[in-house]
C-alpha cells in the first residue's frame, strides 16, 4: 500500500511536468488514465448508435426508431448472434485502424480494445464467452505484415478480461485475394473453403474478433465453420463498422491501402 501510493504520486508529479503524449496526434494531454488518446481524438471515435440491426450492428441511414434485424441478416441469417463494434469506420477511429493494421503501430492495440471493450459493456455486459478467437491470416500475408491485428486485439480482450484465447483453432488455409473490390458474390467465391477448425467445440460460447465489417462476409464464413464444428453461441467483436452508403468508397480505399503494402 505504502509503494503504490508513492508510485501514484510520483507518477502524478512526473505527468504534470512531462505529460503523455496521444497516441494517434502525439499531443501531450491529460485525459483518463485508462485512456491512450487526447479528448479530441477521443471525441472523432464516432460510436454506432441506434437505429442499427442488432445481428450485424449495420448503422441505419434512418434518424430515430428502435433496432431491427437488417433485410439482409433477414434473408441470410448469419450464425454470429449479435455483433459488437467500437464506433463507426470513420474519421480518428478510421486514421487509427489504417495506421494499427497497415502502419506497424501495434501500440494502438491497447487503447483500441479499450474501446471496443467498453462498447461490448454497453452492449452485452452480462455475456461471457468461453473463448476468444481472432479471425485468422494466411501464412503468406501474415509473413508480409509480421502480425495479425484481430489477435493483438483479442489478446488484449483476453488478458483484461481472464477470457482464454486461441489463435491456432480457426486457420486460413487458402491464399485468398483482397477482399476490397470485390461483390458479394465473388466474396463468397473467393473464401469458400478458406478457414477450417484445428479441432472441433463441444457446445463453447464464442466470442469471433475481427477488426473491420464492411460487408460481413469473413465474419459470416467464420462463424459458420465455428457453428458447424461445435460452438455453442457466437458472437462478433470489430473495432469498426462501415455505414451501407459508404462502402463503395471505403471499397476503392481499402484496396488502394492493400495494394500499397503488396
Amino acid at each position: 500500500m505504502i509503494w503504490s501510493g508513492l508510485y501514484a504520486e510520483v507518477k502524478e508529479c512526473f505527468d504534470l511536468f512531462f505529460p503523455p503524449l496521444c497516441l494517434l496526434c502525439h499531443a501531450p494531454h491529460r485525459a483518463s488514465p485508462d485512456s491512450s488518446f487526447c479528448p479530441r481524438c477521443l471525441s472523432g471515435c464516432l460510436p454506432v448508435t441506434s437505429p442499427c440491426c442488432p445481428r450485424c450492428a449495420l448503422p441505419f441511414a434512418t434518424i430515430g426508431g428502435g433496432d431491427h434485424v437488417c433485410g439482409e441478416c433477414l434473408l441470410h441469417p448469419p450464425d454470429f448472434a449479435w455483433t459488437v463494434a467500437a464506433g463507426l469506420y470513420e474519421e480518428t477511429l478510421r486514421h487509427a485502424i489504417h495506421r494499427f493494421k497497415f502502419d506497424g503501430s501495434i501500440a494502438l492495440d491497447r487503447p483500441l480494445a479499450r474501446l471496443l471493450e467498453a462498447a461490448w459493456q454497453h452492449t452485452a455486459p452480462a455475456w461471457i464467452p468461453d473463448l476468444i478467437v481472432p479471425v485468422p491470416l494466411h501464412p503468406r500475408r501474415l509473413c508480409q505484415r509480421t502480425y495479425n491485428q484481430a489477435l493483438l486485439i483479442a489478446r488484449e480482450l483476453g488478458r483484461h478480461r481472464q477470457i482464454p484465447v486461441d489463435p491456432c483453432l480457426l486457420v486460413r488455409n487458402l491464399p485468398t485475394v483482397a477482399q476490397a473490390g470485390l461483390t458479394a458474390r465473388e466474396r463468397h467465391r473467393n473464401l469458400r473453403g478458406a478457414f477450417a477448425l484445428t479441432r472441433p467445440l463441444a457446445g463453447e460460447k464464442v466470442l469471433l474478433i475481427d477488426d473491420v465489417m464492411t460487408t460481413g462476409t469473413t465474419a459470416r464464413i467464420c462463424a459458420s465453420v465455428l457453428s458447424s464444428n461445435g460452438a455453442g453461441e457466437v458472437a462478433l467483436a470489430v473495432l469498426a463498422r462501415a455505414r451501407r452508403n459508404s462502402m463503395l468508397g471505403l471499397e476503392t480505399t481499402l484496396r488502394g491501402e492493400i495494394e500499397g503494402i503488396s
